[in-house]
């Protein structure tokens, strides 16, 4: 796939997953716009070596790679940063939204401050990225957006203890890509999401893993951002090499609100007594 004259901003784009995107855009074509503060695996700290090292290496390969620095917590950092972009290239065709992290705190230990900061980088962050670059998609009639969300979110079966903030922000992000892949539709803005799985330092893997591989989620977020890509509002789940794409969707035969196609009950005492069949109802119409 071409990328060619593409210019494409990634988020946490030093290491892991986000490097692993930056290299397979760089590799076809596109020139990659590197953004991380070089954060410890909490969010803290701030190294800019990471993302300098990480775009020389592309560099050094023969590759179109750019380091930008600064934090994105922030709606007037993440516009500076689109902003910087736009000045550098006079273009922002793409933009993945990758940083983040994974903070574990029990229901009882979370407080105000942790909650907010992993809203404001991983709910706040593309949003604040998505609105500042939408100008500039708009004028061109051509863009690309994506979002990160977790199957630690999506699916119950898969929660982790400890992990409510985390997951109310992936599922936040989820609402974000619904609603921008709406409004962008009319203008050749395409907004989807990214469930990846990789063994990352977030996972504690320091060396190259064996399995579960960033490169392996690389192709599936290079096609949401590329022009082969034109349908928006997906959850795309990427592991070990293989993708599946889900949102979403309402039962067949439901007029909302009105008929959700659902079990009747009228009082308190009925829905308790048809919860098995409302937790379990067939979700096709019934005669």
């Amino acid at each position: 796939m071409d990328f060619k004259n593409r210019v494409i901003l990634v988020t946490g784009a030093g290491r892991g997953l986000g490097f692993a995107y930056a290299r397979a855009l760089a590799e076809s074509g596109a020139t990659v716009v590197l953004q991380d503060i070089g954060a410890d695996s909490d969010g803290r700290r701030e190294d800019q070596r990471v993302v300098e090292d990480a775009a020389a290496s592309l560099r050094s390969a023969g590759y179109d790679a750019v380091a930008l620095h600064g934090a994105i917590d922030s709606r007037e950092a993440c516009h500076r940063l689109v902003q910087r972009c736009v000045a550098d290239h006079e273009r922002l065709d793409g933009v993945i939204h990758n940083a983040g992290w994974v903070a574990y705190q029990p229901v009882e230990e979370i407080e105000e401050e942790g909650f907010d900061r992993m809203m404001a980088i991983a709910a706040k962050a593309p949003l604040w990225l998505a609105q500042a670059v939408w100008p500039t998609m708009k004028a061109a009639g051509y863009g690309r957006i994506v979002l990160t969300t977790s199957c630690r979110a999506l699916y119950p079966q898969y929660v982790q203890k400890g992990l409510a903030a985390y997951a109310a922000a992936k599922l936040a992000a989820v609402g974000i890509v619904n609603v921008l892949a709406a409004e962008g539709g009319a203008h050749g803005i395409v907004v989807n999401a990214i469930s990846p799985v990789a063994k990352t330092r977030m996972w504690g893997v320091l060396d190259q893993p064996e399995e579960l591989r960033p490169s392996e989620v690389a192709p599936g977020v290079a096609f949401l951002v590329s022009s082969a890509c034109t349908e928006g509002g997906w959850v795309l789940r990427a592991a070990n090499g293989q993708f599946h794409a889900t949102r979403s969707v309402e039962a067949l035969g439901v007029n909302y609100p009105r008929d959700l196609q659902g079990i009747c009950a009228t009082t308190t005492e009925e829905v308790a007594a048809q919860w098995s069949r409302i937790a379990l109802a067939n979700r096709e119409p019934r005669a």
